[in-house]
């Protein structure tokens, strides 16, 4: 996942992509030094809306990506029309149905464009005619050689020419795959240190989070069980007074998920200490 960025780690980043100092900007901006190192510091909130515009005119990018408005570097005010994007494809990439920085990513491979040539070749039928010519020349001549000298059907020949001949549906799913694969491959060896590749936060995630936190929690097994129960319905275990804390476990001991308290009467079981470490008797 890749986090946005603040006002503050633009300004660095841009500054440092031109390779220039504070002082160097200063003298291009007419922004003082101090006031330029102050708006990249991470605890510094008030950059006024002339910096804003000055800077933004400076790098040619927009203020709405400065002030992290859009991720949209280059191309504030690109036309739809210009992108041949119908409705529907806007409604689509708006939905957040679909994971768009993994799609811009697949897109901006260096072998996306030949992905979608060979694709177009399949979906025009301009390669068709080649293939279907190719088949007809190997038939032909499997067929001469059967009728004059009849190795049958299984000769290692015989069976090549056959084997030769193939449809445009096989051919270009194979080609497409080969560099759907490629592309693929690379995409996720660049997201290997990434926990995901979306924006948004995955419930999936959030469940792991949620599983590494109980069972690193120093305790017995039916304490940890029951702080993931609780954990899920939203109610944060160490916060429960001594008084709801009796009341939790009680209801937790009726559970069909947790192992059952009553094998566990002096060895622990379902009473787990609380708060400061005081342990709780059942009342």
């Amino acid at each position: 996942m890749q986090v946005k960025l603040t006002i503050q780690e633009r300004l660095k980043d841009l500054r440092v992509e031109k390779h220039l100092t504070l002082e160097q900007l200063s003298d291009a901006t007419g922004i003082s030094k101090s006031a330029l190192g102050k708006y990249e510091a991470d605890d510094f909130k008030d950059i006024s809306p002339f910096s804003i515009a000055t800077l933004a005119k400076f790098y040619g990018v927009s203020t709405d990506y400065l002030l992290g408005l859009t991720e949209t570097k280059n191309h504030p005010n690109t036309d739809l029309h210009d992108l041949h994007l119908g409705d529907d494809m806007i409604d689509l990439l708006k939905s957040g149905k679909l994971n768009n920085r993994l799609l811009s990513e697949m897109a901006l491979h260096k072998d996306f464009q030949r992905l979608m040539v060979d694709i177009e070749i399949f979906v025009d039928r301009i390669a068709d005619m080649r293939i279907n010519d190719m088949n007809t020349m190997l038939e032909s001549a499997r067929q001469k050689i059967m009728q004059q000298y009849n190795p049958g059907e299984n000769d290692l020949y015989m069976r090549t020419l056959e084997l030769a001949q193939i449809t445009e549906e096989d051919y270009f799913g194979h080609v497409v795959h080969k560099d759907m694969d490629g592309i693929m491959r690379d995409i996720r060896e660049a997201h290997r240190k990434d926990p995901m590749t979306a924006d948004t936060a995955s419930p999936v995630a959030d469940v792991q989070m949620q599983l590494e936190d109980v069972m690193n929690h120093k305790g017995t097994d039916e304490e940890k069980q029951a702080r993931l129960l609780l954990k899920s319905l939203g109610i944060d275990y160490d916060k429960l007074t001594p008084e709801e804390f009796v009341t939790q476990i009680n209801i937790l001991k009726k559970s069909t998920h947790l192992r059952s308290y009553n094998n566990q009467r002096g060895k622990g079981g379902l009473y787990p200490t609380h708060g400061k470490g005081n342990r709780k008797k059942e009342k």
